[in-house]
């Protein structure tokens, strides 16, 4: 009842709408709509008098007639609710302005979204620029110095890919590199090689951008149910973290509605895997849930955990009335701390200790995740045999799953075997693409941790595709081929070793409909890693106060993933000398940090803020959201009023180069290793970081760079006096009443005095 009266305002002819781009404009057709209930109360209430007058001769009787009246003011109520919170529709954000058109018919009204999120509607443009990309800046007009808003946000290859035609499309654009709409001046359509402006809107100055709304935690009433504070991330999206729940409840569902307090005329939200199933347990976890249809956060008054079968509230907390959130674009990405991992019932071992494959049948897509313990610079591949009844790599159709280091991403990629040779672009073990067929596999998650690669990705069971795609049956055993090899300067598969380590040379067949095909003995990451050259063991750093932080080499396979476990950047922080030693501090003690990681922000490679933080990934910087919400920060990063981090201990760029290439896979010690590079530094001054460890800082902290994800280690947290080389609070007594006494000794003696 309460969502037909909110359609009634929307279409009301009364209430014009005011432009999308004025907050002030809707706050203002809420408050005439307030005003307006006045009349509407009163004809009402005249129309209930002149019913009273003549009840006598109807047929309906004084508690009917009562009934009637609450329920004609309780929807007049609701329209007049509705008219002064709903933003008028369709709502896109704040209105920057249109597209000013130089060259190849560009078209386009721009919308702030949020903080680092654009929305052009309707944009328009011929296609036929050879190198033309969205182009940001904060130059006074657009110019080369400025740097490309990739579209599609999601892309393969190491560059964006070039701007194609489009007409009258809706497009979202999210700034890269935790950049902010305030950081820019303008956005163009830019063509790079012959740098020209197709076409520009400049950014109004003072911009009033939507931004997130931070609720109170859920009223604790009954169940176990509490939170921390609640957030709204857009019209749609609600953020719930450290959600607290027993699961007790027989019907219960998230609940939102109308009203002063949580009723039976609400409306069931799906949790945040998207279901309506009565809600399961939740022990502190961070979830996101979305409003369902086209019902926004203006329409409701309030978010409940409410029981169906029992109409009983277990908690709720109330929608304000004056917020001004991000409009729901699809912008905002449902995660959530619980998501499961796929549970497979099928895993074989393809090759031992090596190559493990997990399946599920998934409708008309087969979903397969590889688990491979292969190098940065290595993949795994696979597929169909080229000829069933044996192992074939020729005529085969395989994926090639790997993590590219240069785009930091991983890929899986769809592949014909036409010839054991290299691709040529026409012939020989080619990704599909490059000859001019299409990439039919869809990444869907990868991880690399203790040197195991998993890479997750779907593909149709019958793709349109017959010279290269191979239909996989559903009805019987195939043959199955794998292996793991070299990746070449494309990124592209290499030729494997023909042992049988590296590839099956012996026939596999699976039948990819069957379950509890379940033949994997153990996991891969229980295989103790014995090849390759032995890691360098981890520095310690403790008992000392100041610290000098540059950036060096990651030391190949003995350094940064040896000791960390995870993927290095290629570049690492090293302190005092020492590749990502483990720091030991003590609880309120100060330390000085001297930071040489880069200060211009305009060379993203060379900028690298130094921070302490909880989060063993740390880029702070580069993280929105949910996101950037999961990690604290304890120095190095203030925030505005707006709530951005910002960095704060930043200097000059210094920098160990190596003198020559890198030697560390031959070096045995990391002394030895640190001979083979020369440390540089750039004009400037170092940054500076005091900090003294709060008295409540967990064991284990993190140094790390604000604008890059895992640069840094461990900070090991112990009390005052713990940590070995320390002085300690009686031994810092004695050292401090020593010292006073040597000191007046001297003066003393100074002085001609002499003690008897």
């Amino acid at each position: 009842m309460w969502r037909k009266a909110t359609n009634l305002v929307v279409e009301a002819p009364a209430a014009p709408a005011a432009p999308a781009s004025t907050p002030a404009a809707w706050r203002k057709t809420r408050r005439q709509g307030q005003a307006g209930a006045t009349p509407t109360a009163t004809a009402t209430a005249t129309i209930s008098r002149t019913r009273m007058s003549t009840a006598q001769g109807l047929s309906i009787t004084w508690s009917q007639l009562e009934v009637v009246v609450a329920v004609a003011m309780l929807l007049n109520c609701l329209v007049c609710q509705a008219a002064r919170r709903a933003p008028p529709e369709p709502y896109y954000g704040r209105y920057i302005g249109d597209f000013t058109n130089f060259a190849h018919g560009i078209k386009g009204h721009i919308y702030a979204v949020d903080e680092s999120t654009m929305f052009v509607k309707s944009f328009a443009y011929d296609g036929t620029g050879p190198d033309a990309f969205f182009w940001v800046g904060k130059t006074p007009r657009p110019s080369p110095d400025g740097y490309i808003i990739p579209y599609p946000e999601e892309y393969t290859g190491v560059d964006p890919p070039i701007l194609q035609a489009h007409n009258k499309t809706d497009i979202i654009l999210r700034l890269p590199m935790g950049k902010r709409i305030k950081d820019i001046r303008w956005l163009s359509v830019w063509c790079r090689r012959f740098t020209v402006d197709f076409g520009e809107v400049f950014i109004p100055p003072n911009l009033d951008i939507p931004k997130p709304r931070v609720l109170p935690e859920f009223k604790r009433l009954a169940h176990g149910l509490r939170s921390s504070n609640i957030s709204v991330l857009d019209a749609k999206t609600f953020y719930i973290p450290n959600l607290h729940y027993d699961g007790a409840g027989p019907d219960a569902y998230f609940w939102v509605g109308n009203g002063s307090e949580p009723n039976i005329m609400g409306i069931k939200v799906p949790n945040e895997v998207g279901s309506l199933e009565p809600l399961r347990g939740y022990q502190g976890e961070d979830i996101e849930i979305q409003l369902p249809g086209s019902l926004t956060v203006y329409d409701i008054d309030w978010l409940a955990v409410w029981c169906v079968e029992y109409r009983h509230n277990f908690g709720h907390v109330y929608i304000p009335r004056d917020m001004d959130v991000p409009p729901a674009l699809g912008q905002t990405k449902i995660t959530t701390t619980t998501t499961p991992r796929p549970v497979y019932s099928n895993c074989r071992e393809i090759l031992p200790n090596k190559l493990q494959v997990k399946w599920e049948l998934q409708g008309e897509y087969l979903q397969i995740e590889l688990f491979g313990r292969i190098t940065e610079d290595q993949y795994m591949a696979f597929g169909l045999s080229g000829a069933n009844g044996r192992a074939q790599m020729s005529q085969s159709d395989v994926v090639v799953a790997f993590y590219d280091t240069n785009a930091r991403v991983f890929r899986a990629e769809d592949y014909f075997i036409s010839d054991l040779s290299q691709c040529d672009g026409q012939r020989g073990a080619c990704p599909d693409e490059r000859i001019g067929a299409r990439n039919d596999v869809h990444v869907l998650s990868g991880d690399r941790k203790n040197g195991v690669t998993s890479i997750r990705y779907k593909r149709l069971l019958q793709t349109n595709e017959v010279i290269y795609d191979s239909a996989i049956p559903i009805d019987r055993e195939v043959s199955v081929i794998a292996a793991i090899g070299p990746l070449n300067a494309r990124k592209e598969a290499n030729a494997h070793s023909h042992t049988a380590s590296d590839h099956n040379q012996e026939d596999i067949r699976i039948n990819f409909s069957a379950r509890n095909d379940h033949s994997c003995k153990s996991s891969l990451y229980e295989v103790k890693d014995e090849s390759g050259p032995r890691p360098w063991p981890t520095r310690k750093i403790e008992g000392v106060r100041k610290f000098r932080a540059s950036i060096g080499p990651t030391g190949g396979k003995r350094g940064y993933t040896a000791i960390t476990g995870v993927p290095s950047w290629g570049i690492a922080w090293y302190v005092n000398d020492l590749l990502i030693p483990e720091i030991t501090v003590e609880r309120g003690l100060n330390y000085e940090f001297t930071i040489e990681g880069g200060s211009d922000p305009a060379q993203p490679a060379r900028y690298h803020p130094f921070y302490i933080t909880d989060s063993p990934e740390g880029g702070l910087g580069q993280k929105m959201g949910l996101e950037a919400r999961k990690q604290k920060a304890y120095a190095g990063v203030e925030y505005d009023e707006d709530g951005n981090a910002i960095p704060t201990a930043a200097g000059r760029y210094c920098e160990w180069e190596h003198l020559t290439v890198d030697r560390s896979a031959e070096i045995e010690t990391f002394e030895e290793y640190v001979k083979t590079l020369a440390f540089k530094c750039e004009d400037g001054e170092p940054g500076y970081l005091n900090w003294t460890v709060p008295m409540n800082a967990p064991d284990q902290l993190y140094y790390q760079c604000f604008t890059h994800n895992n640069l840094g280690w461990k900070i090991n947290v112990v009390d005052m006096g713990a940590s070995g080389g320390s002085v300690g609070s009686r031994g810092l007594v004695v050292y401090i009443i020593s010292t006073v006494f040597g000191l007046v000794a001297t003066r003393l003696l100074r002085t001609g005095h002499v003690l008897a």
